[in-house]
């Protein structure tokens, strides 16, 4: 196992200077100049020559992708370009942290809630209780967040008055209630109807009808044959979702107020601010690299049967 996780370690280096390439050509060949958008098309060139000198947009391509790489290697993503003295790993380090309890929060409900609905439609399969739980939560998931934040918005804040109506106070503030609804509810449809199916596959099996006619109590046969295993698809969701939270929720945060890192990565793109859009996009990359060494290590401990030599 150890072996394992460090030959997958040893790919993350080689996978972010893929994707640092990638991204740095986009953003080299990319119409739009940063130096415009900062001074203004009405600039004088002289300036915004300078400006190009001072930032060094002025260097060849390999000269200019070498000078990141080396930077980045160090921690050092430079200075952001709208933020002026403003060094990109401290700009984003506290959104990120904010985006990650907003998306915490959200995630958290949607598996508290979408398991039980998962688990409860898959033993009355067929009923009227099946329809409802599976076509309520498919209905939920149709619904934008353009529709879904501002009626929420309507009936909790402003009708019956129990909720802030906007802003940002951490993870255990009453703010974080309704932005954490709103990201749960698209998740829910895809975690109750994945419980359902894993659950009805697994009621149909061999250990399960063996688990009874032993006499187990129901309880037990369902907490441990029964649901520990119909669990193990849903693992692969949550460790992804994981690697999907520094990533940032731009509509929730920009209607709801939240300074979290999903309305400064699209911010940072309108306005060329090409070192915040690099940081963020290897943050992302090395988060879902991560997440995804997670899910594998994860299943060795959730099966026994699975192994990685």
């Amino acid at each position: 196992m150890v072996r394992y996780i460090i030959r997958r370690l040893l790919w993350l280096p080689v996978v972010l200077l893929a994707v640092s390439f990638i991204t740095f050509t986009l953003g080299y060949y990319a119409p739009g100049d940063p130096v415009e958008v900062m001074l203004g098309q009405r600039v004088n060139p002289a300036a915004a020559e300078r400006l190009r000198e001072e930032l060094g947009l002025n260097k060849p391509f390999l000269e200019r992708y070498t000078d990141f790489v080396l930077r980045a290697i160090n921690g050092d993503f430079g200075e952001s370009y709208k933020y002026r003295g403003q060094p990109v790993t401290d700009l984003i380090a506290d959104k990120v942290w904010v985006s990650v309890q907003l998306g915490l929060a959200g995630l958290a409900l949607a598996f508290a809630v979408g398991i039980p609905l998962g688990i409860l439609a898959a033993l009355k399969q067929g009923t009227w209780l099946d329809d409802l739980i599976v076509g309520t939560t498919l209905v939920l998931n149709s619904i934008p967040v353009f529709f879904t934040l501002p009626m929420l918005l309507l009936i909790f804040v402003r009708t019956l008055r129990w909720l802030p109506s906007s802003g940002w106070g951490g993870l255990f503030d009453a703010r974080i209630i309704i932005p954490a609804v709103v990201m749960a509810l698209p998740g829910l449809a895809v975690i109750t109807r994945q419980m359902r199916a894993s659950t009805l596959d697994v009621l149909y099996q061999d250990y399960v009808r063996v688990a009874r006619a032993k006499g187990l109590p129901e309880s037990t046969v369902m907490v441990r044959h029964v649901v520990r295993n119909a669990l193990l698809p849903l693992w692969t969701i949550l460790g992804l979702s994981l690697g999907g939270l520094v990533e940032g929720f731009f509509v929730i945060e920009t209607l709801y107020g939240i300074p979290g890192i999903g309305a400064m990565a699209v911010d940072s793109m309108f306005t060329r601010d090409y070192p915040v859009i690099m940081a963020i996009t290897l943050l992302v990359a090395t988060s879902f690299v991560l997440a995804n060494l997670l899910v594998d290590v994860g299943y060795t401990f959730l099966d026994p049967r699975i192994r990685y030599d």
